[in-house]
């Protein structure tokens, strides 16, 4: 099974998915489910496991984009932490560190998506 473009756009659809559904907890909309900060739970790192790896499993970009994913996960839960402790404003300003984590996976699909497209 070849990855498609419309494959890595429907990855970067999650990602902004995830940032919307977190924002909306850092602004009061939603509560924060659990379920939002779980790698085995979180849409993008299930799309990694299920369509990248198993064509790309040794390529090291998949692992860093695992981290990244753990990683963006980690800073959410202590923004919403925050937020949850009161620190509304700083948990909101926490959210550009969300945004490194997210330009960091993009930068790496676009990476894997170059590759799997030369591999055609």
């Amino acid at each position: 099974m070849d990855i498609t473009a419309l494959d890595f756009q429907q990855a970067r659809i999650k990602q902004v998915l995830f940032k919307s559904r977190l924002r909306s907890v850092l602004y009061g909309v939603r509560e924060a489910d659990p379920s939002l900060f779980s790698l085995r739970d979180n849409p993008l790192a299930q799309w990694l496991t299920a369509v990248v790896k198993p064509k790309y499993s040794t390529r090291p970009e998949v692992l860093e984009i695992e981290r990244a994913i753990q990683n963006m996960l980690n800073a959410s839960q202590k923004l919403v932490t925050q937020y949850q402790r009161g620190h509304i404003e700083e948990s909101r300003a926490g959210l550009e560190q969300v945004d490194i984590y997210a330009d960091q996976i993009e930068k790496l699909l676009q990476k894997i998506e170059r590759s799997s497209a030369t591999a055609a």
